[in-house]
């Protein structure tokens, strides 16, 4: 059973910076990608950051330039930079199963961008 669970979420003033933990555990098939998912009050859950191959990695548009996403062998994380409020959301961590195109979420965690 693959287990992803994030951490360092929270309040932040304008123009904080915050990151992100994806802690990954349990067994899956390799290949596989991560990634980080957003969800905003009354919006749809989108793309912020992933890896797209073991280095390739691919952003919003939103948050080029401010976020990074790296990774060590059991984590994977989100560094974010001169965030604005409508960064507020909750940020999901994902894991996807390139073969058999199976994806796993963490619980999400609350980022708050606020003065």
């Amino acid at each position: 059973q693959v287990q992803l669970v994030e951490s360092g979420g929270g309040l932040v003033q304008p123009g904080g910076s915050l990151t992100l933990s994806c802690a990954t555990s349990g067994s899956f098939l390799r290949p596989a990608t991560m990634g980080w998912y957003r969800q905003a009050p009354g919006k749809e859950r989108e793309l912020v950051a992933q890896f797209t191959s073991d280095i390739m990695t691919t952003y919003a548009d939103s948050v080029k330039g401010r976020f990074a996403i790296s990774r060590d062998n059991v984590t994977t994380y989100l560094q974010m930079n001169s965030l604005k409020p409508e960064d507020t959301a909750v940020y999901f961590c994902t894991l996807r199963e390139v073969v058999r195109g199976r994806s796993y979420w963490g619980q999400g965690t609350q980022v708050t961008v606020s003065s």
